[in-house]
């Protein structure tokens, strides 16, 4: 399941990593007993038509924001506006196991960790985040912030970003900022470029900006770059034009073979937390 201030998002995923059944349906954040019961119903309609319980070896959630996973903690969410929040009354509405994880870094994980390598990955989602992978295994920082790369300042004194800070990476290469903040689908905005002039000059901007953070990032890693979330896999289809835009700012790099995108264009962070019970079985834990 992933968790967002308006949605949830759940996959049921097979033991070969398939998704076989996914949904999203809009049930807004809200740190309360109310919020916990929708969260035990939409859990229990999902699962309980499609499969026996006992096959399933547990759920995971996705969150935004830093999470102490052991603790059961979310140290501090923007998106949801909360610090130091307990997970154990969303763990106690569900009769599996639980796994809790940060939405970019589960977005990582719902690629194939042992082809990744060192890679850093975009999650170009309403919200930007970021994970970091070295050496097939997450990096989460000294803190459990590592990766938080929405919050880089990109444009300094520029538009004001949800966290309170002005210039954000987050409010230029965020997938909203082409939606207009949910105004508009993505799928729609994308169908729009080539045959409509507004949008044709959002999205030039747009990979003007993405081209300096993602330049930023390999001059910083030297690593491979995942471009994920549900915008990543649309740019595998305008890599010459973000090429483009990257060679101004990259005179290091000849190529984009550094380049990567995402494998999921929806629901990569649920299928990432999904894929940690994978992980956990196939090693007997």
């Amino acid at each position: 399941m992933d968790i967002t201030a308006n949605h949830l998002g759940l996959v049921l995923v097979n033991m070969a990593g398939e998704v076989v059944k996914s949904a999203r349906t809009r049930v807004p954040f809200s740190p309360g007993i109310a919020y916990y019961h929708a969260l035990a119903g939409e859990i229990q309609a999902f699962w309980e038509k499609a499969v026996d319980a006992s096959k399933i070896l547990g759920i995971g959630f996705s969150l935004p924001g830093i999470i102490q996973a052991n603790e059961r903690v979310l140290v501090k969410s923007h998106a949801l506006h909360l610090e130091n929040y307990s997970l154990k009354m969303i763990e106690q509405v569900t009769p599996f196991p639980a796994y809790f994880e940060n939405d970019a870094n589960a977005s990582l994980l719902a690629e194939n960790m042992a082809a990744v390598g060192d890679a850093i990955y975009l999650s170009l989602n309403n919200t930007l985040g970021g994970a970091i992978c070295m050496g097939d295994n997450l990096f989460a920082g000294q803190n459990k912030k590592a990766g938080e790369f929405g919050h880089m300042v990109l444009v300094p004194g520029g538009k004001k970003c949800y966290c309170g800070k002005q210039g954000c990476a987050d409010a230029y290469c965020a997938s909203s900022v082409l939606t207009e903040n949910g105004a508009t689908n993505l799928e729609d905005f994308m169908a729009k470029i080539g045959h409509d002039a507004k949008a044709d000059a959002v999205w030039h901007q747009y990979l003007d900006k993405l081209a300096i953070l993602i330049s930023n990032l390999r001059m910083a890693y030297d690593t491979d770059i995942i471009l994920g979330g549900e915008l990543g896999p649309y740019l595998a289809g305008y890599s010459m034009e973000l090429g483009e835009n990257l060679f101004r700012y990259n005179l290091l790099d000849g190529d984009l073979t550094y380049l990567r995108y995402g494998r999921y264009r929806k629901e990569a962070a649920a299928v990432g937390v999904a894929k940690h019970f994978l992980r956990a079985f196939a090693a007997g834990v």
